[in-house]
């Protein structure tokens, strides 16, 4: 079969009448009624194929009749999380103390300030500082004195912690690239551009908004 054979039959697959599409919903919210959100493939994709009714201005964003952008961010962020952690559990490596190590790697080879990492994993102080403190106690990790600022650290990955990281980046594409296999390749890179896009917004309205209401 063709690709534009098989992008046609994925669309006639999930075309569902009103009725049919709240039968399926009422199935799904049954069969997911402890909120675990603990979603798989095929949960995914036949809530794709259900059509809020109007997407007319006029029906405020928060209907429920509407995709709603708070309850989908954290529908995939628990979901991928959840997913993440379960499929690394036997290397003793949680999904926050990779993206550590990815973001060392990535970073300064000289290391980076604690407070440059905790921007780059928009996280909070006392999360990444207990973080660290665990990985080090691991020996994943190394924190020396900055040349330049006596009250802050530099901080780099030891070689065993290069070799966790490694071992536990095969996973992450592994499960990136199974998650991604419900959109079109073509549209893959565009989605997390938008992605991106959302997100970058998600960070700049919270530095511009007050962090205490008087």
């Amino acid at each position: 079969m063709s690709t534009d054979a098989q992008a046609n039959n994925r669309e006639t697959k999930y075309k569902f009448s009103s009725k049919t599409a709240h039968t399926i919903l009422h199935h799904w919210k049954f069969y997911n009624r402890n909120n675990t959100y603990t979603y798989n493939l095929s949960n995914v994709k036949i809530m794709s194929a259900l059509k809020p009714d109007s997407h007319t201005p006029s029906v405020p964003v928060d209907s429920p009749g509407r995709r709603r952008l708070p309850p989908l961010l954290r529908r995939a962020w628990y979901g991928l999380n959840q997913a993440f952690r379960r499929r690394i559990a036997h290397t003793s490596v949680t999904p926050d103390q990779f993206t550590v190590m990815r973001i060392l790697l990535e970073g300064d080879p000289k290391g980076i300030s604690q407070r440059e990492l905790t921007q780059s994993m928009s996280s909070d102080p006392n999360t990444v500082a207990s973080l660290l403190e665990r990985m080090e106690a691991a020996g994943w990790i190394e924190r020396r004195a900055h040349e330049k600022d006596k009250r802050a650290y530099r901080i780099r990955l030891f070689p065993i912690g290069k070799r966790k990281y490694i071992e536990v980046r095969e996973i992450a594409v592994a499960l990136q690239t199974e998650v991604l296999s419900v959109l079109p390749a073509a549209a893959r890179e565009n989605f997390l551009e938008h992605l991106t896009a959302v997100a970058d917004a998600c960070r700049a309205t919270a530095e511009t908004s007050p962090k205490r209401v008087r």
